[in-house]
């Protein structure tokens, strides 16, 4: 298939360029490059079936030729990351919304399935734990721009699921859960890549709040193995599916697992000395210093991804210390971080 992926130079669209390319697919990348980079793509780039183009989903023109070309739409475009929700609201909300808005129309237009990339930030902070593809939304209020993201994604899938049912439109949702690997940034707040590098400058790892809030990470090849399953799926157009590891650990955990990993990756499994004054590797920060006063986090966020197993046989494979390995690999050079 010709596979056009929105997004395609950031994190997780990369490595979804990679496995279509090698699964004998074509793909155009489209991304304006202002939270992904094209290192991640550099790979590509003299690939007989890939192409790129530097532009962004708002651009009507462009985004008119490249969707007639295709034959599906992987849209992963979006502004995201914690920081910048709390910094840049008014970013956040009109990309998200405005984005998926000019996809579909385009889509429709042309009759190409969509593939959207959602997020567990839909659930807010809802305590039916876990959280299934129909459990009820619980925000706070519009007072706190943390709740932004999460409500411009929600609008995302209901207009998808409204040119689904209104016009017959294939479309498919796929709410992710902290996905994890190589090539993410922690420049947006991202925890894995934060705390990786925090750990092989020899610096103290910072959690925010009291580090007990807990979360569920998956490997990006799973992931990526997901999406494209669910694209091959007929039966899985017009539907909303969970995608993350249901294995939850708290971020203290996580912290601990990372300091692991960086000093298993030193030479003879070298621990960096310790970095604070009271010899402590981990050290909290109040939410109210990380990001903005009143900040409000989720306590636990754990998937049930039952559906998208009965709907493909898929389920995660890859562990979280292996995962955590290759990120350390991936971004240390004789021991030292990369940039």
């Amino acid at each position: 298939m010709k596979a056009l992926i929105t997004g395609g130079a950031g994190f997780i669209g990369s490595h979804l360029a990679e496995s279509l390319l090698e699964q004998g697919h074509s793909v155009t990348v489209l991304d304006n490059v202002s939270t992904g980079s094209l290192d991640n793509i550099s790979g590509l780039k003299d690939h007989p079936r890939f192409q790129v183009a530097m532009e962004s989903i708002t651009n009507e023109v462009v985004m008119d030729r490249l969707v007639s070309e295709c034959d599906v739409v992987f849209h992963l475009a979006a502004a995201v990351g914690v920081y910048l929700i709390v910094e840049d609201p008014v970013h956040v909300i009109e990309t998200n919304v405005l984005g998926t808005i000019g996809v579909l129309n385009v889509a429709n237009r042309y009759r190409k399935k969509v593939v959207i990339a959602s997020t567990s930030e839909i659930y807010g902070k809802s305590g039916e734990i876990p959280y299934r593809e129909d459990t009820d939304r619980v925000l706070g209020p519009t007072t706190k721009s943390r709740w932004s993201y999460s409500t411009s994604k929600a609008v995302d899938e209901f207009l998808g699921l409204a040119y689904h049912r209104q016009f017959g439109l294939p479309v498919v949702i796929f709410r992710l859960f902290n996905t994890v690997g190589p090539r993410q940034t922690g420049h947006y707040g991202m925890v894995v890549p934060r705390f990786v590098q925090q750990a092989l400058r020899g610096e103290q790892i910072t959690v925010y709040g009291d580090g007990l809030q807990s979360r569920c990470f998956c490997d990006v090849h799973d992931v990526v193995a997901a999406i494209i399953g669910l694209t091959n799926c007929s039966n899985a157009v017009g539907e909303v599916f969970n995608i993350g590891s249901a294995n939850e650990l708290t971020i203290l955990d996580l912290a601990e697992k990372v300091l692991h990993a960086v000093d298993a990756a030193r030479p003879n499994g070298a621990r960096v000395e310790e970095s604070s004054s009271d010899g402590g590797r981990i050290v909290r920060v109040p939410y109210d210093q990380a990001y903005e006063p009143g900040f409000e986090d989720v306590r636990r966020r754990v998937p049930d991804t039952s559906k998208i197993k009965a709907m493909i046989g898929w389920e995660p494979k890859i562990s979280l210390e292996d995962t955590l390995a290759r990120i350390v690999q991936s971004q240390t050079i004789g021991g030292a971080p990369s940039d």
